[in-house]
């Protein structure tokens, strides 16, 4: 019996040992752990000691080197109770374990809800980025394949193609807004990507120019480089500035005094009392000021807006029309010219344009009295002929190299040309007398046949934003139109209050 019982107790304090070294191994992951968690490691505390507690030099802190016993005591000691050394496998582990994971749990539930909120947003923006992208990669396909999407080569060329783009985005992002009001972000996102995509072709439209370069022993020579050609160089900062104004007059208009009505909802008492307009926009929404009309400072500022906005259109009026005159005029529309200008213009302009040194083409539009833009545009048609008719007589015996040029005075009383510059001069003033009037057959012919990309870009471009600039200039109108009204009804109705005060009472 004492041998058994010296061996049990020689086994007993085997394992005890065993279980005490690897208690400590333990002990030192965890602590490695916790070092690397807050930072610090354990070395930076004990010194030049080892990375397991209990084997360094003698300045450590003793309660590193606890057995894992008392340990375990210690964590499970907070509720005011001695414990003996617990199994690793025991309740205690148990209790201390649910202890120290609980909290986790509830931490890494909500990370991982904060995470699954991060995810999806993130699958989100992807599916929108995926969605730009196929966008984008529609346009382009559109544009390489000419509108042919059967890929047979039938489309039209990059030029006409590129012109119809910027017609249809503009389409697309104004043209259902008809109010004095901020583009919706979508839309004003979408005209900035893609007319970004669209205007960054003329970026490599380049032409050659001869520069002088200095060598290193200080001569020089001359090289070719390459710089943007002039007329985009000229006229696509100037666009890009009126665009920015423009959208800039609408931005202006997020708190206004005055709001919309659709008049088709409303009934026949309340359309009764609004005020007049034209007829030709009876679709349009209807703009509301108050009863007493708008401000003086918001008149003033609707006002100089007007102007502003009338500037621009004609700044973008006169880009379209020099681009127009410098395309190319195609075969096809010279073969239907009419054999002399005054078959084109008629007995009665001829007439009236080759009467004498006294021509004004005010007068002559007076005397037309043109009620819509249909017999407008017919005129200028016909005039528009008969110019160039005109100009193919006078090119036989002058030599001119920009038609912009000529005039009465420096004509030398060349009638074909003096014919010519009355008849540009009539179709400027009536252009500026109808604002709103369609491209004329030769203007649909040159933007049809041409295949210069960069005039198609810059002639599509202004056209827009000259039709933009005069929609706001007809949109204003109506809201001053709506206020002048106001005023007046607001005016009768104080006189009929102070008639009524100083009657006599029956």
């Amino acid at each position: 019996m004492p041998c058994c019982s010296l061996d049990l107790n020689q086994s007993l304090l085997f394992l005890a040992c065993r279980h005490s070294c690897s208690c400590s191994i333990h002990l030192s992951r965890w602590s490695k752990e916790a070092d690397t968690a807050t930072g610090t490691t354990s070395r930076a505390t004990m010194g030049d000691s080892s990375a397991f507690p209990g084997f360094h030099n003698h300045s450590y802190d003793r309660d590193y080197a606890r057995p894992l016993f008392r340990v375990a005591s210690f964590s499970e000691s907070s509720d005011g109770h001695e414990h003996h050394a617990p199994s690793p496998r025991g309740r205690g582990m148990g209790r201390m374990a649910s202890f120290k994971v609980a909290p986790l749990s509830r931490l890494s539930q909500a990370m991982s809800k904060l995470s699954m909120k991060k995810l999806q947003q993130a699958v989100e923006e992807k599916s929108m980025e995926d969605e730009e992208m196929e966008l984008i990669k529609e346009k382009y396909t559109k544009l390489l394949l000419g509108e042919d999407m059967s890929g047979g080569g039938k489309g039209v060329c990059t030029a006409v193609a590129i012109s119809n783009a910027i017609t249809n985005l503009y389409a697309t992002v104004f043209g259902t807004s008809h109010r004095l009001q901020p583009l919706p972000p979508e839309k004003k996102s979408k005209w900035n990507r893609e007319m970004d995509c669209l205007l960054s072709i003329c970026e490599y439209i380049v032409e050659f120019a001869p520069i002088v370069q200095a060598r290193p022993d200080g001569s020089t020579h001359d090289v070719m480089a390459t710089s943007p050609r002039s007329d985009i160089l000229m006229n696509l900062p100037a666009l890009e500035k009126l665009e920015t104004m423009l959208l800039g007059i609408l931005d202006s208009f997020d708190k206004a005094e005055f709001w919309y009505e659709d008049q088709r909802k409303r009934s026949f008492s309340e359309n009764k009392k609004s005020f007049k307009r034209n007829e030709d926009k009876w679709w349009l929404p209807e703009p509301c000021v108050p009863e007493s009309g708008l401000s003086d400072s918001v008149h003033r500022e609707l006002q100089h807006k007007r102007d502003q906005a009338s500037q621009i259109h004609k700044m973008a009026m006169e880009i379209n029309n020099a681009i127009l005159s410098e395309m190319q005029i195609p075969l096809s529309y010279i073969e239907t010219l009419p054999k002399t200008g005054k078959v084109g213009t008629g007995d009665a302009i001829y007439r009236y344009m080759s009467s004498g040194d006294q021509f004004t083409p005010d007068h002559l539009l007076d005397f037309l009295n043109l009620t819509s833009e249909h017999e407008a545009l017919e005129i200028a048609d016909r005039v528009e002929a008969a110019m160039y008719v005109w100009r193919r007589k006078a090119s036989i015996t002058h030599l001119v190299t920009k038609w912009e040029d000529v005039t009465e005075l420096n004509a030398d009383g060349d009638k074909n040309l003096i014919l010519a510059s009355r008849a540009r001069s009539l179709l400027l003033c009536l252009k500026q007398r109808f604002p709103g009037l369609s491209q004329t057959t030769l203007d649909t012919s040159k933007i049809q046949y041409n295949k210069d990309i960069g005039q198609a870009i810059l002639e599509s471009y202004s056209r827009v934003l000259e039709s933009l600039a005069y929609n706001i200039v007809s949109w204003i109108d109506d809201v001053l139109l709506a206020d002048e009204n106001a005023k007046q009804g607001n005016n009768t109705r104080i006189q009929k209050q102070v008639f009524s005060q100083i009657s006599p009472q029956r």
